[in-house]
Parts: structure tokens; C-alpha cells; sequence
């Protein structure tokens, strides 16, 4: 271990320890470098690398403090690192079996926690599909925002930011699927169907099996896809990959997280 890395873990445990709680001040650096034993220099990597983290925030004129550490913060960059895969058949092929393995138990979550809003919304978003059959961009966004809002049912951050990171890597294999096959769309809607419909009689176990099937049925394509055409990561229009999802209504598309498509 280097001793920037022994200096990053010294700042980490007082955090650990709440001795330095979430959204604390830092000593200025001359202390902060006497009360662990270190050099100033030591002490600015330290602090450097951590907010590159976003454990930390530098705030010019101000000082340095503890962020949030809210789990949407700290596994922020996930999203980011997982993209530089993305010309990577087996990478892509590992992370549609993550997502097989998390989103239908999600979704088992979110049967048991999701209220009669949140229902809606999805009967929103599902009516925007529907709408939507033959323009891929408003289809794609419709049905990420559809999986954002079941795995947001759930109340569990970190789980909601794993799965999009996850999806937002099988982004553009997902509308290229959408753009290829015709049939796409309509499987697509109706599988999303099957998935309100179990989260509506709030059954952990069908929802779960809805997501499953649903899921699967992207893998399989994108497998047998990849043994005959390679990575389908350049089909996608790149003003697309940059369109968010979060603030979609039905009927209209909006700036917000990165979503996922058809699937």
C-alpha cells in the first residue's frame, strides 16, 4: 500500500468511526496533516482522491467537507466505470446476468412496498409505451423510466443506483434491438404489462417471476445476437445515449438519468 493509500484509509476511518459524521468540516490542512502523522503534501492527496470519491467536497474559500455519503453519491462513478466496457461481448454479457440476478428480486421488494401512486405512475408510463409503439426514443425512455420507478418502489437507494448502472451499461444494445426487430416493441409492452399487473395484487413471487421472464428473454436475444453480429453498442444514436429518463412524463421526454431501452 502506497502512502497516499495509507493516508486515504487514515481520513476513511475517522469517517468510519464519526468522528468525522456526514457533512463535517475538516480541520484546515496543516492540522489535518498533524493530527494523522502526515505530510501536508500526503494530507492534499489524501483529500484530493477522496473527493474525486465524492466522500469528500472542496469548497473554495470555505474548506473541505464530509459529503452526504448517500449511496446515489458514492456509487456515482459505477455508472461511469461500467461504460468504458462497452465495446466488451462478455462484459456486456456478465452485466445483463447481474441485472438477471438483482431486478427480479427488486421487483419481489417492490410488490410489498409500492403504493397506489406508484402504481399509477407505472400505468402512466406503460399508457406512454402504448403511445409510443413506432417512435423507438419515446418508447426507450418510457420503458426506463417503467424500471427506474418499480426499483425506486423498493426505498432502497443503493439497490436503485446498482441496477441503473447496470442498465445504463446495456443501454444501447437494448434500442438496437428495439430498431432491428419489429416485433420488439410489442413484447417489450407486453411484458411491462405483466409487470404492473403482478405488482398491482402486490405478489412478491409473481411480480418477481414477471421480471424474471421479462429479463430473461432480453438476455437471450442479446446472446444470440452477439454470437452472430458482435457488440451492438454503435447503433444508437449518440444525442439518445445522452437523453435522461428521470423527469419523463407520459406523453413527453426530458433531461434526467441515463436510462435504458427496450427491455
Amino acid at each position: 500500500m502506497s502512502l497516499t493509500d495509507k493516508a486515504i484509509e487514515q481520513i476513511r476511518e475517522l469517517i468510519r468511526t464519526g468522528a468525522l459524521p456526514p457533512g463535517s468540516k475538516l480541520p484546515p490542512e496543516p492540522d489535518l496533516a498533524a493530527q494523522l502523522g502526515l505530510s501536508r503534501n500526503l494530507a492534499r492527496e489524501a483529500v484530493k482522491a477522496l473527493s474525486v470519491a465524492r466522500v469528500l467536497e472542496i469548497r473554495r474559500g470555505d474548506g473541505t467537507y464530509v459529503t452526504s455519503l448517500h449511496p446515489s453519491l458514492l456509487l456515482e462513478g459505477l455508472g461511469g466505470a461500467v461504460e468504458l466496457l462497452q465495446s466488451d461481448a462478455a462484459a456486456l454479457q456478465d452485466l445483463m446476468e447481474v441485472r438477471r440476478l438483482l431486478e427480479p428480486m427488486a421487483t419481489a421488494l417492490a410488490a410489498t412496498r409500492i403504493t397506489d401512486a406508484q402504481l399509477a405512475q407505472l400505468e402512466g408510463h406503460l399508457e406512454a409505451m402504448r403511445e409510443a409503439r413506432d417512435d423507438v426514443e419515446r418508447l426507450n425512455a418510457h420503458d426506463a423510466a417503467f424500471h427506474r420507478a418499480v426499483v425506486a418502489a423498493t426505498g432502497n437507494e443503493t439497490l436503485l443506483t446498482l441496477l441503473e448502472s447496470v442498465s445504463g451499461r446495456t443501454l444501447r444494445a437494448r434500442i438496437w434491438r428495439g430498431r432491428t426487430d419489429a416485433r420488439s416493441a410489442g413484447r417489450t409492452l407486453a411484458e411491462h404489462e405483466a409487470i404492473h399487473r403482478a405488482l398491482c395484487t402486490r405478489d412478491a413471487a409473481l411480480s418477481q417471476a414477471a421480471a424474471l421472464l421479462h429479463v430473461s428473454t432480453t438476455e437471450r436475444w442479446l446472446k444470440e445476437h452477439l454470437r452472430t453480429n458482435g457488440p451492438p453498442v454503435t447503433a444508437a444514436p449518440a444525442q439518445l445515449l445522452r437523453t435522461g429518463t428521470a423527469d419523463v412524463a407520459p406523453g413527453r421526454r426530458g433531461p434526467g438519468r441515463r436510462g435504458t431501452g427496450p427491455g
